[in-house]
């Protein structure tokens, strides 16, 4: 079996940008690699064309190119006959792409084509109740008509992508996310530094960030000693129409309470891990997520998590068994889950322990790629 993946991102350092989509993908192609499944990633809107082959996986950078007419049209055209090409020399069984941007919409296949729900532009306009552009919309739907199915990281991702799209008699899967646990390992989660609280995540609202000023506020009032540290990327807001989040969020913090505070901007992938370790809690107020990979890697290494409580995170999480489950916005019981972690260690302790049991059940890579496997196979058997 051959498979192939279409994406604008991946992690690899002669690629442009790499973020959640390209860190799942990149996990995927690894699992399969091992499980004899010969994969290709196409990268599309890179700055040169070149294949490079790690790891038994083939990647194929698609430069990026700009046409004065028509270039939505056109460059999905350069991209889709790059693509078609490759998938006949190859003999590609079934390529996957995913929902964001409608990057396959006028795109054709002689293969299987399956749309992984990542978070498309209209879920997320429609979590967060803002409008969406007509032209982002209509790519996105001209796309979802034309795969033969869908996988969702959670099946709240899916119900609510399928309302919004209204697919019909099309199957869609629910298929977790997968981490490498090995990767994620903390030898001694007994060491941390207490009263620190990890946000990890781009600062936009979305993600609930303005709701950590009044947060940590309510638990420095019973925890003095707390420290807040963020870490991520700084964006602009479209509702105020600042370019800064973090300073809208700076406007927000008590005066007493920014010395307490830390922005670390956004840093080495590998670094992260060394600030989960020193992490007392992970907090992930967030509005809208198809899964939250940052969320299951906090869990593997054995931290105490209060994150959203909305759909998807519910099946990320048992509420109050491996870890905390609350509105981003209710911010009494947000800090309350906080100061109940911080004041007692070995409940941190039992709280990180059962979220790296569940993870382990949940969201092991070794098992999640079997299950790609037996659906992908299932496409391409009914596609033949």
């Amino acid at each position: 079996m051959h498979i192939a993946f279409l994406t604008p991102e991946f992690p690899h350092s002669k690629v442009i940008h790499a973020a959640g989509i390209g860190t799942s993908i990149k996990n995927l192609t690894v699992a399969l690699s091992k499980e004899k499944v010969k994969v290709t990633v196409f990268v599309y809107g890179q700055q040169t064309e070149e294949i490079i082959v790690e790891n038994d996986v083939t990647l194929h950078l698609i430069k990026g190119r700009k046409f004065k007419l028509f270039g939505w049209y056109f460059h999905r055209q350069y991209i889709q006959n790059y693509c078609n090409k490759v998938i006949k020399e190859e003999k590609i069984d079934l390529i996957e792409a995913p929902d964001w941007t409608g990057i396959t919409a006028f795109m054709k296949f002689k293969i299987p084509l399956i749309i992984r729900f990542h978070g498309s532009d209209t879920y997320f306009c429609h979590l967060e109740k803002r409008p969406q552009k007509k032209k982002n919309f209509w790519f996105e739907k001209t796309s979802v008509k034309r795969a033969q199915a869908f996988i969702a990281p959670t099946t709240f991702a899916g119900n609510v992508s399928k309302e919004l799209f209204k697919i019909r008699n099309k199957e869609i899967q629910t298929i977790h996310h997968g981490l490498e646990l090995e990767k994620f390992s903390n030898e001694s989660p007994e060491v941390f530094e207490k009263g620190i609280m990890l946000y990890i995540g781009t600062l936009i609202r979305k993600k609930g960030v303005l709701e950590l000023p009044q947060i940590f506020n309510k638990v420095r009032q019973n925890f003095p000693e707390a420290k807040l540290i963020l870490i991520g990327s700084d964006s602009a807001d479209i509702e105020t129409g600042s370019d800064s989040t973090w300073a809208l969020m700076q406007e927000k913090f008590e005066i007493e309470d920014l010395p307490s505070v830390q922005y670390a901007g956004k840093i080495p992938y590998q670094e992260i891990q060394n600030y989960i370790k020193k992490a007392n809690v992970c907090v992930f107020p967030t509005f809208a997520e198809t899964l939250g990979m940052v969320t299951i890697e906090s869990m593997a290494m054995q931290k105490a998590v209060v994150n959203s409580n909305i759909g998807w995170a519910q099946e990320l999480i048992v509420d109050q068994e491996s870890g905390f489950l609350v509105y981003p916005s209710d911010h009494d019981l947000y800090a309350e889950r906080i100061c109940q972690i911080l004041r007692d260690d070995k409940f941190v302790l039992e709280l990180g322990k059962m979220a790296k049991k569940r993870v382990e059940e949940k969201f092991d890579i070794n098992k999640v790629v079997l299950q790609n496997i037996q659906f992908y196979k299932r496409i391409i058997t009914s596609k033949n």
